[in-house]
């Protein structure tokens, strides 16, 4: 029986992309059922030293395209197509941590859901992102 296929292995194989790195985001589980990465508040912030927006969409839409990523499968690949965030809270010091959860897993689109929060567990910012999954040999 062949051993099972470990996601946060080919996850740390494969890399998060050059954005992710610089922000400093790091994963701490990844499944299809459920994503959580965090990064820093500190290097991600605004002139106000609050965490930029911008930022809080990164971290979700490197959750949410690898999330979907590892639900296409090899062979297929997931590009975001639309995505939205509301941000109701603001972090200052330590970490944002988001947590992925799918909403829809279909033949050709995901959605999912990420809540980022602060380290008191505020929630800060709420994204939605939808992929598109298509086959690389088209």
């Amino acid at each position: 029986m062949a051993d099972p296929i470990d996601p946060l292995a080919i996850l740390r194989a494969r890399g998060v992309g050059a954005l992710a790195e610089k922000m400093q985001i790091e994963f701490l589980e990844f499944t299809i059922e459920r994503s959580v990465a965090r990064m820093p508040v500190e290097g991600n912030t605004q002139p106000a030293m609050l965490v930029h927006g911008g930022a809080y969409v990164v971290l979700a839409e490197t959750l949410g395209s690898m999330a979907a990523n590892l639900y296409a499968g090899p062979g297929r690949l997931a590009v975001g197509i639309e995505i939205n965030a509301s941000h109701s809270h603001s972090a200052t010091v330590g970490w944002v941590t988001g947590v992925c959860t799918p909403v829809h897993l279909g033949r050709t689109l995901t959605t999912h859901d990420i809540a980022l929060t602060n380290d008191e567990g505020t929630r800060c910012s709420t994204v939605r992102i939808t992929n598109y999954i298509k086959d690389l040999h088209r």
